[in-house]
């Protein structure tokens, strides 16, 4: 087999059962992996009872998804591999076009499917859509969904093209950039930490493709709740983490400082709505990155090559000032 499919397992039993025998049936092609973050409930010994041929690794704690898979991918020497979440529900078929599209072009080091959403599969889904960009500022967004706006799957994004970065619902990667580039960095925990992997690939001079072909129906908050503060918390400070890594040092300091600064608005748009714990959120977040920025500045490579990393500057000022909440009506730079 030429590629792996590995599940990181928190706790997920209850996904593994609905999700898991799918993964089986339509996967032929691939070595299918159970990653496990340590888990309190039965998840290993229903694996191990109910799909003999699905290889099981144990982690020794829950490091998050970061830690986890890169414990869980040392031992994996398939040259693709396939980060798949546990609450996703894949199709027939779904890897053909990504082992092909690998074949065809060796500069594509990572790939995203289409990803819809499983619970309205007309539409796409928050958690990468069609291709995720940022802008100058750090703040992602996809094609297909822009914040909070998700837009219907009417066709819209049905190609093959260079994306910004592949969402860690559903990852492919060679094994071998995987390995040279350290894997995630585990800093981050979880969130923003497969976008940090993108960029230091691009700045290598690899490229990260999105391809339509392949379709994947992800439910979304299976682990960590959009409605939680901790993780605005983990979106945001590592959000100013991968800018701090990889911006040039020329114009790190002013685009984390105006980056700041529209965090700020944040807090107050979530003051005036009274959800005090998310603006608490955004306020810890950069105290983090004030207390563990010289760690990452020490650690790190800066380059100065890839400047235009943006595909537009503002992506605030474009969806609430200008009300351009679809991909297709962005005026990029």
């Amino acid at each position: 087999m030429n590629i792996a499919v590995v599940i990181l397992n928190w706790n997920g039993k209850k996904w593994l059962e609905k999700f898991l025998p799918t993964v089986i049936k339509y996967s032929p092609e691939a070595n299918i992996y159970v990653a496990d973050n340590a888990s309190t409930d039965d998840s290993v010994s229903y694996v191990q009872n109910t799909f003999p041929q699905v290889k099981v690794i144990q982690n020794t704690l829950n490091g998050g998804y970061a830690q986890g898979y890169n414990q869980a991918l040392k031992a994996i020497e398939e040259p693709y591999l396939c980060l798949l979440n546990s609450d996703v529900e894949v199709t027939e078929n779904w890897l053909v076009p990504i082992l092909a599209l690998f074949e065809q072009n060796t500069e594509i080091a990572a790939i995203q499917p289409k990803i819809l959403d499983y619970k309205n599969k007309a539409c796409f889904e928050y958690a990468g859509a069609a291709g995720g960009f940022i802008d100058k500022f750090g703040y992602p967004f996809c094609r297909g969904r822009i914040f909070d706006t998700v837009e219907k799957d009417e066709g819209q994004y049905d190609d093959v093209s260079e994306i910004f970065w592949a969402s860690g619902a559903c990852f492919f990667i060679r094994n071998s950039e995987f390995k040279k580039h350290k894997g995630f960095d585990e800093r981050f925990f979880a969130h923003m930490e497969e976008i940090d992997l993108c960029w230091r690939i691009k700045n290598s001079g690899k490229k990260v493709y999105y391809n339509y072909k392949s379709v994947v129906y992800h439910v979304g908050g299976g682990t960590l709740n959009s409605s939680r503060p901790q993780k605005t918390y983990l979106n945001f400070r590592n959000s100013l983490f991968t800018l701090l890594k990889n911006l040039p040092e020329t114009t790190r300091n002013s685009i984390v400082f105006k980056r700041m600064t529209l965090d700020a608005i944040a807090i107050i748009k979530y003051l005036m709505t009274f959800k005090f714990g998310h603006a608490l959120a955004i306020f810890n977040a950069h105290m983090a990155y004030y207390q563990n920025k010289q760690s990452f500045l020490q650690n790190d490579i800066k380059n100065d090559k890839n400047l235009n990393y943006y595909l537009v500057e503002s992506i605030v000022r474009q969806y609430y000032v200008s009300k351009r909440k679809q991909f297709r009506n962005l005026i990029k730079n």
